[in-house]
């Protein structure tokens, strides 16, 4: 793409260009065996990279092609198996993973990331026509609504394809192609059990009609996913001593808190602190860990869900009609929708905001008065832990939350009895498109396309209002109490007990689901994006020849506007619920207006639009029946700040005897920023900041550039008797990235050193951070990492990144193996550089630049980049009592990456304050190697019935330890275990 760094861009292209093709030019000059006109090297049914109808596949492109019938040999994968068992894809939003900022409110979504480049960087297509992205932090196509039951085959372009396809094709290409032709019916169905789980199924329909000038294809399927809880997985669960990150908090219930006294002063006697921080008395009667500062630390990870429930309905249909000899109308539609039933979270979150004045509470935190029935048990079952002349107790903010050990009471209908906190995750989408084809003459043909689609996500949880929770705990709470009229606890007012002994049967407990209702709220969010897409594309023959045949051509213009809208629930809504105090007092006036939600975010409703018009133009250039080039340039343009981009690419590809054959490529591709990532409004994510969740706000930018890449990919294939194979080299190299900032850099910078926080160099830097005691301006309070109550990032074109490595693929076959057909093969992506730039922010670097190969890349702007990703496999296929059948054993292998907060020793890795003697604990340093094995077998009947029988992770494998919440990396590793699964499908 050539922005403001046209020129160098287009020297370097033209220096990598010239150098590829010397490459096979010189190599093409050389004696070699000549081939047929016609032959090739592959039988290919390969038209992905391409927009020039009717062109014959020259394997000129590393292209992937996963049949229906190596799906079932597969065992018939979900989308998300599927995709994370690719060599070439890594960091996968799929399997639940709410801590990690990137897949918050992904739940029941999918996406695919080629070469760990980030999701918003593969373009995926259904029949080579764009899908909209979910309006997610991360924008990616949930393929998880795409309709399987569908699928012929799915194409995976391993190169950047905007020069062909547009915007977001930087990583590579990944196209679904439908089984149009089918005839009859097909029906299919699969259940798959898993220990600990009620397992998953699903049952899935099809009919195609092939008629002399009418066509009709239609599908229809239902998956149901069971729930998995973290607590029936051993790994998943873990002590203090083993992961402190392993979902533990500082911040939960029983608590951490401080006694008041009256203090005599200068000038007077006040209230305050008359004890050091104090872990609650019960804290490890309740299964709670003492730290050596004396506080409480309790975990929430066993009120959640490792796999959450799911139920996915899709339909898909077609129709095509002839209009005349040469003229073919199609109409396709897709309709999807995934809905989680009962998201399990925290049974409630961290108090990250001290209430307001109005209802009596701290800027330091929240007070609990000596007359509060909790606080009086305390006195007598613990009289030698409280001081003497003690008047009341604080609960400082960030060490606080209403409900976590024993569970939230208002979720006791529970049917697995954990009290957790649950919400609700739906998306739906409905597709459609129609597209006018046909000929004008003997050498051209056209076509005019429209494609629409909606794409809808609504997800809820719940919150606390703050200043509720104050009242509460002061005995004022329930929505029939009057403060300024009632007494504590009396006359529809009720407490709220914050101690342990609410929990150890001593104290009063908190059942009371009126009062709950009234501070611990619903907030909801509904994100719909839309997309737009009209095509007019033509092709054929230019009437010029060269040595290898007809040069062909494709002309074409895209027009796509892109839609992005956000409504938010009146409890999360700026609008309705501005301040802290509005649902005490009904003010809306204040400043700044942060919302009156403790710890989720508040927004506004954000409604954006923008559209892009493009213009491309290819040429297939055969210049000898074994050498061809291929050359194609696209413009787009965005309009206004985001301006315009002309992106070229080149491939070549020289068939230099009957078993081998080169290919190259260069070009540019880009990735124009998304409509929701272009306002100035935010979306709150959870991350970890001093081991325990804060809220942080990252918010889009209206002055948000393309970002860029220079691609480059070389390649050699081969075929000798039962051998195939080919080695691809690939280079990515990225400038201008669109990212967020990296919050582990802005935290590291500004308080490794606790001079900065009054440094005029990094003022700028510290008004991103709110601290609990500044009320909630920017900046003000003291200047702490333990202090911080809420950080504000944002997307903004970040550092340059290269990734470069090399694709491996064999095969091998013999079709008379002891009566039968023997096979094996072998993919595997190596990667060798993936070095990420410098960040900066507000003036300041925040990010050293750094090689995010084999690391986890936690809190950077990068995903898990294991070394080596490999699979292979070996299968045996015979007619066996008159059935055809197949047996397949694969391996799939993650190679061990290492944590590379351990090079640094922060985070996890630093010495532990928390413990005696200050430790380091190094376990998770490196996360290992992670090998499974999986057997498939499929018994093909004459009947036209096909059986299969499945076992995933033969050897039951837990996923590698990680220093992560669930003690794994949900982007790499699946937390399943061992999984059988049976299948049946019949065609009739």
């Amino acid at each position: 793409m050539f922005l403001e760094r046209e020129d160098d861009m287009k020297a370097s292209a033209r220096l990598r260009l010239a150098c590829s093709l010397a490459v096979l030019t010189l190599a093409h000059s050389q004696p070699g065996q000549a081939q047929a006109p016609g032959d090739q090297l592959l039988e290919e049914v390969i038209v992905t990279g391409s927009m020039i109808r009717g062109l014959s596949e020259n394997a000129a492109m590393p292209v992937d092609v996963i049949d229906g019938e190596e799906l079932q040999r597969l065992g018939s994968p979900t989308a998300v198996e599927l995709i994370k068992s690719l060599p070439t894809s890594s960091g996968v939003i799929g399997d639940t993973n709410q801590f990690d900022s990137r897949s918050q409110a992904t739940e029941g979504m999918a996406s695919i990331n080629l070469r760990g480049l980030s999701p918003q960087r593969t373009l995926v297509l259904l029949n080579s026509k764009r899908l909209v992205q979910a309006g997610t932090g991360v924008p990616f196509v949930d393929v998880n609504l795409l309709p399987l039951s569908a699928i012929r085959r799915v194409e995976i372009l391993k190169d950047g394809a905007s020069a062909t396809y547009g915007s977001d094709a930087i990583s590579g290409v990944v196209n679904f192609i439908t089984r149009s032709d089918q005839e009859g019916f097909q029906v299919s169905g699969d259940y798959k059990g898993l220990e600990d789980s009620d397992g998953d199924y699903n049952v899935a329909g099809s009919y195609g009609f092939q008629g002399d000038k009418l066509r009709v294809f239609v599908a229809a399927d239902y998956q149901h996913r069971s729930e998995l809880l973290a607590k029936d997985r051993d790994f998943a669960v873990s002590d203090y001593l083993t992961n402190p990150e392993g979902g533990w908090t500082g911040g939960g219930n029983p608590a951490t808190f401080l006694t008041l006294g009256l203090i005599p002063g200068p000038n007077g006697v006040s209230v305050g602190p008359n004890s050091a921080l104090l872990g609650d008395p019960d804290c490890e009667t309740l299964g709670g860990f003492r730290s050596a500062e004396g506080r409480c630390r309790t975990q929430y990870t066993p009120f959640d869900a490792l796999i959450e429930e799911e139920d996915r309905y899709r339909a898909y249909g077609e129709l095509g009609i002839d209009l005349g000899k040469d003229t073919t109308l199609d109409f396709s539609a897709l309709w999807g929708q995934t809905e989680n039933p009962h998201y399990r979270s925290s049974p409630s979150y961290l108090l990250t905001r001290s209430p307001s004045a109005v209802v009596g509470g701290s800027s330091s935190g929240f007070i609990v008065p000596a007359s509060n029935p909790g606080y009086q048990q305390l006195l007598q079952d613990h009289p030698d832990r409280v001081p003497a002349g003690s008047v009341a107790a604080l609960f400082p903010t960030l060490l606080f939350r209403p409900f976590l050990t024993g569970g939230n009471p208002a979720f006791e209908g529970d049917p697995d009895g954990l009290g957790a906190s649950t919400g609700h995750r739906e998306s739906e989408t409905l597709r459609l498109t129609a597209d006018l084809s046909g000929r004008i003459n003997d050498t051209l043909e056209y076509q005019a396309a429209v494609t629409w689609q909606e794409y809808r996500r609504y997800y809820d949880g719940y919150d606390s209002f703050g200043d509720r929770v104050q009242l509460a705990l002061a005995g004022y709470g329930g929505p029939n109490c009057d403060p300024s009229a009632g007494t504590p606890g009396a006359n529809g007012c009720s407490w709220l007990n914050p101690f342990g002994n609410a929990l150890t049967g001593t104290g009063p407990d908190n059942n009371n689901r009126e009062m709950i209702d009234w501070f611990f709220v619903p907030a909801s969010t509904e994100v719909t994006t839309d997309l737009f897409v009209a095509d007019l594309n033509l092709s054929g023959s230019t009437g010029l020849s060269l040595g290898g045949g007809e040069v062909l051509f494709g002309v074409g213009l895209q027009y796509r506007d892109n839609g992005f809208e956000a409504e938010y629930g009146d409890n999360n809504n700026l609008a309705v619920t501005p301040c802290l105090d509005t649902p005490v007092t009904g003010n809306t006036s204040c400043d700044p207006a942060l919302g009156a939600l403790a710890f989720l975010g508040t927004n506004q409703d954000a409604d954006l639009e923008s559209d892009v018009w493009a213009a491309f133009v290819e040429v297939f250039l055969p210049f000898t029946d074994d050498f061809n080039l291929q050359a194609a340039a696209r413009y787009e343009d965005y309009g206004g700040a985001t301006g315009s981009t002309f992106d070229p690419k080149l491939t070549a590809r020289w068939q230099v005897n009957d078993t081998f054959a080169l290919r190259s490529s260069i070009g540019t591709t880009f990735r124009g920023p998304p409509a929701q990532q272009l306002t100035d409004r935010s979306v709150t994510s959870l991350q970890v900041i001093a081991n325990s969740f804060r809220p942080v706000d990252v918010f889009g930018s209206p002055d948000l550039e393309p970002e860029s890449a220079l691609n480059f990919s070389a390649g050699l294939m081969f075929e000798a008797g039962g051998f195939s194979g080919s080695v691809d080299y690939f280079r990515y190299e990225l400038e201008d990235t669109i990212t967020a900032e990296p919050l582990s850099g802005m935290v590291g910078t500004l308080f490794d050193d606790p001079a900065r926080c009054d440094d005029p160099a990094y003022q700028a830097l510290r008004q991103r951070f709110q601290f609990q005691d500044g009320n909630g301006v920017a900046g003000a309070g003291t200047c702490a990492v333990s202090n911080i109550s809420r950080v504000e990032t944002r997307w903004v074109n970040g550092g340059d990144q290269t990734s470069a490595g090399l694709d491996f693929m064999f095969n091998w076959e013999n079709d008379d193996f002891a009566g039968g057909r023997l096979g094996s093969g072998l993919t595997a992506t190596y990667v060798m550089d993936y070095e990420v730039g410098a960040e900066v922010v507000e003036g300041v670097k925040v990010q050293d630049s750094f090689d995010a190969v084999g690391s986890l890349n936690f809190q950077t702007t990068s995903y898990p980049v294991p070394e080596w990703k490999t699979k292979g496999f070996v299968e045996w296929g015979r007619p066996l009592f008159g059935a055809d059948t197949n047996a397949r054993l694969t391996l799939n292998y993650i190679d061990s990456y290492r944590d590379q907060r351990a090079d640094k020793n922060e985070g996890p890795f630093a010495p532990r304050t928390d413990l005696p003697g200050n430790p380091v604990l190094d376990q998770g340093a490196k996360i290992d190697s992670y090998t499974t094995l999986d057997f498939s077998l499929l018994v093909s009947l004459p009947s036209d019935i096909n059986l299969s029988f499945s076992v995933f992770n033969l050897t039951d494998r837990d996923p590698s330890f990680a220093r992560l919440d669930y003690n794994y990396d949900p982007f790499t590793g699946s937390p399943a275990g061992r999984q059988f699964k049976l299948g049946i499908t019949s065609r009739f």
